[in-house]
């Protein structure tokens, strides 16, 4: 495989997509926020099976979704064991109760977002039911997760979505960058750990809640196009979010991106990598990590999302009157062939 050098040279990028979207203002969705993590951690500690029963009695959704899927806490174990799990994890997160409490105090702005952001998403797919609640929770600094294009500690339920607050304290959070810190998030994660992150995390649950994920053989080009399809859905949902939040780059990086995009497509073209299936082969363009690798220092990981971002793109340009449930039934090689993209240097 041929290795691409180059150097990624700064541009001036605007960092959102310029196009406000329709005016959806008059469109009506609710969404109430949870604090659930004051209520756990309020809960009597001399009879935690009593407590959670009571927690249950309120939340009979969110509850056990809580205990079971992200402390791994089974909701009927009355066990010594479970008990002391549970007392050990409000002990020893309390400190982070603490911290969420002063930099979440009002999530009144993070709520107008998702809801604007929920309007959107009735424009387009008015049968789609948008969750009515927004949960949020402290779970363990290892509730981490992989999205279709990105990781993060928020996460969508039928009972509605979910944010993991101790995945958003900002990404100069202390806490992050301990060994411990360290070890589970390197920089190149943690500095996507801030509250802006929310609502856009929030938005990509409810995007793959849409959109299913694609089977796990498809080549590279399949995976880049699905990436591109989410991505343009994220900017029809929230057109004035900047794209760094959006693609998780940095704006260094994306603005590389954007300055060598024929580069690296020409990369991908000259070194037959778009319809290959090997996972081994293809990860280090789809997955997260500080750059991609065959790119060299200074590209973003995940490149495949941006790239087929672009692809989505060019393909919108020339059939503008595509609605996006249409575009999402396309195959991956007619939008190619379709978009005629050919980025130039």
């Amino acid at each position: 495989m041929k290795r691409l050098i180059f150097i990624w040279i700064a541009i001036i990028f605007a960092g959102c997509s310029g196009n406000s979207g329709p005016d959806v203002s008059g469109i009506k969705v609710e969404l109430e926020v949870v604090r659930f993590e004051r209520e756990l951690f309020a809960i009597d500690t001399t009879d935690v099976p009593a407590a959670l029963e009571r927690l249950y009695l309120r939340y009979p959704g969110f509850g056990p979704f809580f205990t079971e899927q992200i402390l791994g806490i089974p909701k009927d174990d009355r066990s010594d064991m479970a008990t002391d799990a549970m007392r050990r994890f409000l002990r020893d997160y309390r400190g982070i109760l603490d911290l969420s409490g002063k930099r979440f105090d009002d999530l009144s702005d993070i709520r107008e977002e998702l809801l604007e952001s929920m309007r959107h998403i009735r424009h387009y797919f008015p049968t789609y039911p948008v969750p009515e609640r927004l949960y949020t929770f402290i779970g363990p600094l290892d509730a981490y997760a992989e999205g279709r294009t990105g990781g993060y500690g928020d996460i969508i339920m039928q009972d509605g979505l979910g944010t993991g607050l101790q995945l958003h304290l900002g990404a100069d959070e202390p806490i992050y960058h301990t060994r411990e810190g360290l070890q589970l998030y390197p920089e190149y994660i943690s500095r996507r750990f801030t509250p802006e992150m929310i609502a856009v995390n929030c938005t990509k649950n409810m995007i793959d809640d849409l959109f299913p994920g694609l089977p796990g053989d498809r080549n590279l080009l399949d995976i880049m196009i699905d990436k591109g399809k989410r991505m343009y859905l994220l900017d029809l949902f929230m057109p004035d979010t900047p794209d760094t939040l959006k693609t998780g780059y940095t704006s260094r990086q994306l603005e590389g991106a954007v300055e060598n995009e024929a580069l690296i497509w020409n990369f991908f073209l000259q070194n037959e990598l778009l319809y290959i299936s090997d996972p081994v082969r293809i990860r280090d363009f789809i997955g997260d990590g500080p750059m991609t690798m065959e790119l060299g220092e200074g590209s973003p990981g995940h490149i495949a999302l941006f790239t087929g971002r672009q692809i989505i793109r060019a393909y919108m340009k020339k059939f503008p009157d595509t609605r996006a449930e249409d575009l999402l039934k396309l195959d991956a090689k007619r939008i190619l062939q379709a978009s005629g993209y050919r980025p130039r240097s």
